[in-house]
């Protein structure tokens, strides 16, 4: 397989933006390699955003990126759009991008899935394409009722270490997702193995993306 890696130039951090519909989803979607990253560049910012995160949902996902990115979270967006409405409210939403995000000028873009069944996922996947039309966007991927697991095609082999330590940071950041049958290790974990077997990762373990215009 070949391997992408990021040139840091001395001086100039690497600067990721992680988007999520709701609090947990960027730490489903893409935990694992958030921890990679933190680990294996040295000069490494984190930039998140999460638009629904409201009541304790608001502090769980601020204990969430402080676990998964730690000192290096440059900054964190959290806004209250209710969930399943967004797209109802598709110009503030889109606001939030072109006046609070675009100026970022991330050199990596997490976001959902362009075919996710949740409507709120699609709608800020649509508007991260808008929005950054010359970066590197991977979309991450959730697993949920609706059956819509497709088939990525780019893959982050994790570290055992890192597979374990995500589902550690999901189950202690999210207490009140805990009583959802579908959030637990073994969710978390077997999605994991499938994508760490499908791009034969040496531990077994990956998360996926869909890597739609890649620039070598």
């Amino acid at each position: 397989m070949i391997s992408l890696n990021f040139d840091q130039k001395a001086g100039k951090p690497l600067k990721v933006l992680c988007i999520g519909a709701h609090s947990d989803d960027i730490e489903i979607g893409c935990g694992g390699t958030i921890l990679q990253l933190a680990e294996r560049y040295s000069e490494v910012e984190f930039h998140w955003a999460v638009f629904s995160a409201i009541g304790v949902r608001e502090s769980e996902a601020q204990h969430a990126a402080s676990l998964f990115a730690g000192q290096r979270l440059k900054g964190q967006l959290l806004k209250s759009f209710q969930d399943g409405f967004m797209p109802f409210a598709g110009a503030d939403v889109k606001a939030v991008f072109e006046q609070e995000l675009k100026n970022i000028s991330p050199d990596l873009i997490f976001t959902h899935n362009r075919n996710d069944a949740h409507q709120d996922h699609r709608l800020l996947s649509q508007l991260a394409w808008n929005t950054f039309r010359s970066h590197l966007i991977l979309e991450y991927e959730i697993p949920k009722y609706d059956g819509d697991m497709g088939q990525p095609n780019c893959f982050v082999p994790l570290t055992p270490e890192g597979a374990a330590k995500k589902v550690q940071f999901l189950m202690e950041a999210f207490q009140s997702q805990r009583t959802k049958h579908w959030f637990d290790e073994s969710t978390f974990q077997a999605l994991m193995r499938l994508r760490g077997m499908e791009c034969n990762a040496p531990s077994g373990y990956a998360e996926a993306f869909y890597g739609r215009k890649l620039t070598l």
